[in-house]
């Protein structure tokens, strides 16, 4: 016998409140853009020093079994970039940055250069292309003041989507059909 996996909309109250919270927080982390910034730099270097920490512990149940150097190894190096996240978050937040800036402007030109391949979708891949490749040309020609706002931004603009998608749509799932 033989399932079927079907997806399932559902939306409950509480998918209406946490919506409700999910945009309203956006607005805030929009607000204070500098602030959630911050936040997120910070929380990034907690969380990888935890993993690091976790990845560490974890070796050590491993000793004298295959894997133990390269776990450990990879834990102390996760563990390294957090506590160094966490000892420079303005460092951090010019990496991050201009990471988000070449991503931008990669995504832009590879969108401009399927434009030439793709006829039927032209028109909508030109203008992604070049709003993506305008968008990180100004964060790489602006990287320090960028650094202080985009990831922020960025932060604030997700939270802000995912909680109007939940709120209008709520939470799919996939179920199994007989």
């Amino acid at each position: 016998m033989m399932s079927v996996v079907a997806l399932e909309r559902r939306r409950t109250g509480w998918d209406v409140a946490l919506g409700i919270l999910m945009v309203i927080g956006g607005f805030v982390l929009l607000g204070n853009s500098v602030f959630a910034t911050a936040i997120s730099v910070l929380f990034l270097g907690w969380m990888a020093l935890i993993l690091g920490l976790i990845l560490v512990v974890a070796a050590l149940f491993r000793i004298g079994q295959g894997g133990f150097w390269l776990t450990a190894l990879g834990g102390a190096l996760i563990g390294v970039l957090g506590l160094a996240m966490i000892r420079n978050p303005a460092a951090t937040a010019v990496t991050l940055t201009l990471i988000a800036g070449t991503l931008f402007l990669a995504g832009g030109v590879a969108r401009l250069a399927a434009a030439a391949i793709v006829p039927e979708a032209r028109g909508i891949l030109i203008f992604g292309g070049i709003v993506s490749a305008a968008l990180g040309l100004i964060v790489l020609f602006n990287i320090w003041t960028a650094s202080l706002t985009l990831l922020g931004v960025l932060l604030g603009i997700q939270v802000l989507v995912e909680g109007l998608a939940l709120l209008m749509l709520g939470r799919i799932r996939a179920v199994a059909v007989a």
